[in-house]
């Protein structure tokens, strides 16, 4: 096929609209073919002059060769011929699982036929808006918006487009204010361990006084326990090793001596099952090697799925006792806010939660009110009370939880 030329149609005037033709190279079947294009331009009142800028404008990214042949691939071919085979396997399960959901439920169906250089700032922006009184979050619609981000820049690094479209979209602004997220009481906690069988309570116990992620604890094996600490150097998530989130992630932590010797007591337990009629006993650890797994299944000694200990361990006990809303996630913020009541320094904080930033352990794991903020509005209550109100002890104060 003939190479690219520079094209300089004249736009045609017919009826309310001028019209450009111009040529435009497509792929079909892996072939590169040349079709016909017809743009509407501009309402046929618009001066002559005028409308020949848009058409050159319209057609500069191909004259000055900003626009690869690449471009024209189908958003769908892209991200089943590339983006799949490529991409995929690199990032961690979890975020595979997520990143292959929001393509089939959302892009494929939007974008799917529809040319990559034809993707532009302004159809995703249009897009985004288009959320706005639907029945997505504005979490939802941000991790729509990070898939999509993901899967151009893979596009834009591969050299079918110039610039990633999805770079400074705006999206709607969330329906409702942030609410303060919900965690356990020590109490509560202790009452949901208790009333758990093992293993599970101590996986329970042991994601809540430490802070581990779920796939972190069903990953850890014996040689990273220590006396008082637990290593971090791996994780395991339905199905998948892989390193911990982040750097960060990767350490070892403090941890209390009661947790440690609840995890080693595990050794010499053994529970029971009910199969049928009848009731078999098994070892809660099958064997204690340096590189066996800590939490292993009951029945296989295999690694466990935190969505199957959730669902059918965690949830059943925690609705009962009136906390239904608990999972993996409430466990971690509960720890980082424990921290705050026990007085712990942010950083000491950040460091016991292996955040990368301390802003992520103040503002989006810890939910209480600094005592400080409660002493300064007594203070305020003292000043402002009349002389002659009758004067009452008022009580050290305590944090605030949020309601």
């Amino acid at each position: 096929m003939a190479r690219r030329r520079f094209q300089s149609p004249k736009p045609k005037r017919e009826g309310r609209w001028w019209y450009l033709l111009y040529w435009q190279d497509e792929i079909e079947d892996g072939r590169r073919v040349r079709r016909k294009k017809r743009v509407k331009l501009a309402p046929a009142d618009t001066p002559q002059r005028e409308v020949e800028k848009l058409a050159a404008e319209h057609l500069r990214p191909m004259n000055q060769g900003l626009q690869s042949i690449g471009s024209a691939t189908l958003f769908m071919t892209f991200v089943k011929d590339t983006y799949v085979p490529a991409i995929m396997p690199t990032l961690a399960a979890s975020t595979k699982e997520r990143y292959q959901s929001v393509l089939n439920v959302h892009l494929l169906p939007k974008f799917g036929n529809a040319p990559l250089r034809d993707i532009t700032p302004e159809t995703v922006q249009k897009y985004f808006a288009g959320f706005v009184g639907g029945n997505l979050s504005h979490e939802s619609v941000d991790k729509i918006r990070d898939v999509l981000a993901a899967v151009m820049n893979t596009a834009t690094q591969y050299g079918l487009l110039v610039k990633n479209p999805v770079a400074g979209v705006r999206l709607p602004p969330p329906k409702q204010r942030r609410k303060a997220k919900k965690f356990l009481m020590p109490d509560e906690f202790n009452q949901l361990v208790s009333a758990m069988p093992e293993p599970y309570a101590t996986m329970v116990h042991t994601a809540g006084l430490t802070g581990l992620r779920p796939s972190e604890v069903i990953g850890l094996r014996w040689s990273d326990i220590g006396e008082d600490s637990i290593r971090v150097d791996e994780r395991y998530w339905r199905g998948d090793w892989s390193q911990p989130k982040s750097d960060a992630s990767a350490a070892t932590v403090s941890v209390g001596k009661d947790v440690i010797s609840r995890i080693k007591r595990l050794r010499w337990l053994t529970v029971e099952v009910k199969a049928g009629r009848a009731t078999r006993r098994y070892r809660v650890v099958k064997s204690d090697a340096p590189e066996d797994l800590v939490f292993q299944s009951v029945q296989d000694g295999g690694p466990m799925r935190d969505n199957n200990v959730l669902a059918r361990h965690i949830k059943p006990i925690a609705r009962k006792l009136g906390v239904g809303w608990v999972n993996w996630q409430v466990l971690r913020r509960s720890y980082a806010t424990w921290l705050r009541m026990a007085g712990a320094d942010p950083k000491d904080a950040q460091a016991l939660m292996r955040h990368s930033r301390v802003t992520t352990t103040l503002e989006i794991y810890q939910q209480l009110i600094p005592g400080s903020q409660r002493r300064v509005v007594e203070d305020l209550g003292r000043l402002m009370r009349p002389p002659s109100a009758e004067t009452e002890s008022v009580p050290k104060a305590v944090p605030l939880l949020f309601q």
